[in-house]
């Protein structure tokens, strides 16, 4: 496979992992706005679980490609590991929103909406100085 098209998939699993970390905190925002509705808290429950497990695919993928790109493309430099270690920052919280997942899916507590509101928003924090430095890949800080 030649560097872009290699590139294109690592892109595209990137993308689809980044949806799922986008929706799967709206999922538990809905969850507490459900209430007492057994049927919707279900249906949520089910969503939730199946964006979870998706989640866990597009990341290994996006591992795997990435791997790919490090090791045949020898891709390095200060700015990958500032990136690197941002995208496992994310990769705990998205483990972490799955755990609040599987607590709500126990019956448990899960925040309150005004928190999983800024919760929701977290993962911006940490994708935009990844773009950044994707895109610009500093040498220098």
């Amino acid at each position: 496979m030649t560097y872009f098209a290699i590139k294109t998939l690592h892109l595209l699993f990137v993308m689809s992992w980044i949806a799922a970390v986008f929706y799967l905190p709206r999922i538990l925002l809905n969850l507490v706005q459900a209430g007492d509705h057994a049927a919707v808290r279900e249906r949520l429950v089910l969503m939730g679980r199946r964006l979870y497990g998706f989640g866990h695919v597009m990341f290994g993928l996006t591992t795997i490609f990435g791997v790919v790109l490090w090791v045949q493309f020898r891709i390095t430099g200060p700015w990958l590991h500032a990136k690197l270690s941002l995208v496992i920052l994310l990769f705990v919280y998205y483990v972490w929103i799955g755990a609040l997942l599987k607590r709500a899916a126990k019956g448990g507590g899960l925040p309150s909406e005004r928190a999983l509101r800024w919760i929701n928003e977290a993962p911006l924090l940490l994708i935009i100085p990844v773009i950044y430095l994707v895109i610009a890949k500093p040498t220098m800080w």
